[in-house]
């Protein structure tokens, strides 16, 4: 099963373009499940795990992979499923998420899809705020069209490891603080869960959060503004987005962004769970300020009081 994503580092060459690539998956049954190619090291066999007593109920165990212990969460329980067990097609998938190693565990490994960012849509609203989906996406198989859900592992991830939003003492510039009130950010993620831990970190500083849900709809808002006449810059101290979201990714947005002279000089930070030294390129390449690996509040914190000390 390795030699699926044998060509995985031969793949970075589709970030900017607006274009992703999905692993396939099912979790026992016959719907399609997906997540980022890009998130993922390996996939192999279920191996033997090892228990953990007291350990969060949705970790299966804990894998060893070549002298590296893994904790393995089964990803059909903690999408709300009924917990599928080890039977014989299990697969684990070893993603790494926030500079963090982790895998889940699934059924049957299907493929991986080549798509457009175009091709990805949100849930549908009548789903409800607590699903466990970034978006959704159909494609062809067997001559049918079959729905694919996307899974927002961020969430997934937040209800198993405690992520704490508070900001170290002494991180804050105590003679920032009273310049931050009345300024705002704008926070572009297609993750609730995400843009709920940028929000609940910026918010201790008095910034006003503004909030959306992928590129596009971030774009479609800045540009709304200009064709107001309203000055981004005293509008917004500055954006953070994610890299990857439906309809627009991060890269595009930002190219946007860049070519637009109303807006080109609005401070960009990427801020994303995507791993790999080929972000870094990717930030110069779009004409990112900042790079920021999720999920660190001290360094959104950091960011934010460079931003302020760069006006004032």
């Amino acid at each position: 099963m390795t030699t699926i994503l044998d060509s995985v580092d031969q793949r970075t060459n589709l970030v900017g373009e607006n274009r992703l690539e999905l692993l396939i998956f099912r979790l026992h049954t016959a719907q399609l499940f997906a997540i980022n190619v890009f998130k993922v090291k390996e996939v192999v066999k279920l191996p033997k795990l090892n228990q953990l007593p007291g350990s969060h109920p949705n970790i299966s165990g804990v894998a060893n992979i070549r002298g590296v212990s893994i904790p393995v969460i089964d990803l059909r329980q903690a999408i709300g499923m009924r917990a599928g067990g080890a039977q014989e097609e299990c697969n684990i998938i070893i993603t790494e998420y926030n500079r963090s190693i982790q895998a889940f565990l699934v059924g049957q490994v299907m493929n991986i899809m080549n798509l457009t960012w175009q091709d990805i849509q949100p849930p549908p609203r009548q789903v409800g705020k607590n699903n466990y989906l970034t978006a959704i996406t159909k494609i062809k198989k067997d001559n049918t069209e079959r729905l694919v859900s996307i899974i927002d592992v961020e969430k997934v991830l937040a209800e198993i490891v405690d992520y704490d939003t508070q900001i170290s003492h002494e991180v804050l510039d105590q003679s920032l603080l009273g310049h931050f009130q009345g300024r705002k950010v704008l926070i572009v993620d297609d993750s609730s869960t995400a843009r709920a831990q940028i929000r609940e970190t910026l918010s201790q500083l008095g910034l006003e959060v503004i909030e959306a849900q992928n590129g596009l709809h971030a774009l479609t808002m800045l540009k709304n503004w200009c064709d107001k006449g309203i000055n981004l810059y005293d509008e917004l101290l500055m954006l953070f987005t994610d890299a990857e979201m439906p309809e627009m990714d991060g890269y595009k947005l930002t190219h946007e962004i860049r070519n637009d002279p109303r807006m080109r000089d609005l401070h960009i930070a990427l801020n994303t769970s995507l791993s790999g030294n080929f972000n870094e390129a990717m930030v110069k390449k779009v004409g990112c300020d900042r790079f920021i690996s999720k999920f660190q509040p001290d360094l959104l914190v950091e960011v934010v009081q460079d931003r302020l000390k760069q006006l004032l």
